[in-house]
């Protein structure tokens, strides 16, 4: 990602941290939602690659109850060493349901997420002679996605956020075949 889309990105995430407005939408049926929107960097892992990549992305959601939600994310990595002479990028586009538990007497809480999630590498190599290898190209599966976390809310309407995640198996990437791919990240995230 060049250096301006991650000023604007920066950008946007601290703008949102910083405006302070604590309001939940209410439906006509008396059904409420608490709308947020949050920022993430992590570690993407691509099983047998030669090296992980920095993942960053944004995400958003709406609890329902103080328990049960929805959630959708885009993540995006930067390019990494994926075998001698070439490398590689994903892309993560995900639609999760979560699962909050609050611990009783704290501001911590836990996060279980489940759901699908579209999974695109794209391998870029070159052979001895600079000519592009046969495995080039991109590569996408969607599957079922999910992951688990700790939160912490760090005031009525901000919270951080560390999680584990693990995304769809990508099928035929590269000279390497089938790939599981999983990530670890931090985000942080601001309630409406």
């Amino acid at each position: 990602m060049k250096t301006l889309q991650k000023t604007l990105l920066a950008l946007v995430a601290g703008s949102l941290m910083t405006a302070g407005a604590q309001a939940a939408i209410t439906y006509g049926n008396g059904m409420t939602a608490q709308p947020y929107i949050g920022a993430k960097i992590g570690q993407y892992d691509l099983d047998d690659a030669d090296d992980e990549a920095l993942s960053y992305g944004v995400y958003g959601g709406a609890k329902f109850t103080p328990n049960f939600g929805i959630e959708a994310e885009y993540l995006t990595t930067s390019d990494e060493d994926f075998a001698p002479g070439s490398e590689y990028s994903a892309d993560v586009y995900g639609l999760y349901g979560t699962y909050d538990y609050t611990f009783p007497g704290s501001q911590m809480y836990a996060k279980g997420r489940l759901g699908v999630a579209k999974n695109k590498v794209d391998v870029d190599a070159k052979n001895a002679a600079g000519q592009f290898a046969s495995y080039n190209g991109k590569h996408s599966d969607t599957g079922i996605a999910g992951g688990l976390g700790l939160g912490y809310n760090i005031a009525p309407n901000a919270a951080v956020e560390l999680a584990y995640d693990w995304y769809p198996k990508v099928e035929n990437v590269g000279s390497k075949g089938d790939l599981d791919a999983s990530g670890i990240t931090l985000g942080a995230n601001f309630k409406f």
